[in-house]
């Protein structure tokens, strides 16, 4: 009799694992793919392309993915898939701003003081006075109201006189700085509308000021 011929020895069916590290990331944070197969000619990834039978690599997905592997060999195919969860990025909250244009205008524009009797604008004042005139230059469509007020020592006629050149003397800051001429106005109260009604030392030097507000 013939001796028996043995079967040949069958292919083993190729494998296949792959991991995602993290699984989940926020937009625009990496990825780390780890694979491995066995038996494999011929290994590549969905989104990838042609990879090594084993490998590493880096990926940056932009949305939620499935990475899909896909190893080929003489013994068949195997699949594996790792999955990625990309959280979008927190929505920007941009702060609506709540305060009225009167509101704005008082925090950004300040008032300037004067020592007893003169107009003339004090040093630190022109600080006070710069500021102003940086936010009325960035803001061009507001026109303003300078008001001149005085302590109530003196008299009506004097302290009219004297509330008019401080009024004139923070224009003319003003004017100095690029804020146009014919966006202030002036007015003198003298020391009919006072801010403090107390006779004392500290309550003049609240008094004694050239004072802003908008042109309606």
């Amino acid at each position: 009799m013939p001796a028996e011929t043995a079967p040949p020895p069958s292919t083993p069916a190729p494998t296949a694992q792959i991991t995602a590290t993290p699984a989940t990331i926020s937009a625009g944070d990496q990825v780390v793919l780890t694979w491995r197969t066995t038996d494999a000619t011929s290994v590549s990834i969905d989104g990838v392309g042609d990879v090594p039978t084993s490998g590493v690599k880096t990926v940056t997905p932009t949305a939620s993915t499935s990475y899909h592997l896909v190893a080929r060999g003489e013994g068949g195919s195997a699949d594996a898939t790792a999955r990625v969860t990309v959280n979008a990025p927190p929505a920007v909250v941009v702060p609506t701003n709540t305060m009225s244009s009167e509101e704005e205008f008082k925090a950004h524009v300040q008032d300037t003081f004067y020592d007893y009797d003169p107009a003339d604008v004090r040093s630190d004042s022109q600080t006070t006075l710069s500021r102003d005139a940086s936010y009325l230059v960035s803001h061009p469509d507001i026109k303003v109201v300078i008001g001149g007020y005085c302590d109530e020592r003196g008299s009506n006629e004097y302290n009219l006189a004297l509330g008019q050149n401080r009024a004139d003397a923070a224009k003319n800051a003003l004017v100095s700085a690029g804020v146009a001429t014919n966006r202030i106005r002036t007015i003198s109260y003298g020391k009919e509308k006072p801010f403090c009604t107390e006779s004392t030392e500290e309550c003049w030097q609240q008094n004694r000021r050239a004072g802003f507000s908008m042109d309606r």
